[in-house]
């Protein structure tokens, strides 16, 4: 597993059950490379469904890994904002908070 900024928590996780964690690993890998999306829109996507789900460390990972897949700011916000008739506007403004934190916009 990549060490791009993991929690802790996830860190002792993956040292006490390496097998798992290998097996996620090469899951995620798989899944990407079935499909016909991009790198960047499948960062997008799972944004989004970080967002949707309120998971501040998977939206803080997949917000850098979109970045780094090319997303401009405006899709990473864009990929959220679509979601207000989805998870309403309480949720988006939460995730938009936590992508400012990502992004330094505050």
């Amino acid at each position: 597993m990549a060490n791009r900024e993991i929690p802790e928590h996830f860190l002792s996780i993956t040292e006490r059950f390496p097998e798992i964690a290998n097996a996620l690993d090469n899951l995620k890998g798989a899944l990407r490379r079935t499909g016909p999306l991009d790198a960047k829109t499948t960062h997008l996507i799972q944004v989004a469904a970080a967002a949707g789900i309120q998971s501040h460390g998977a939206l803080h990972s997949h917000v850098r890994q979109a970045m780094e897949a090319g997303a401009t700011r405006e899709e990473v916000y864009h990929s959220v904002l679509l979601l207000v008739g989805t998870i309403g506007f309480p949720r988006v403004a939460a995730a938009i908070y936590w992508i400012d934190d990502i992004l330094g916009e505050r």
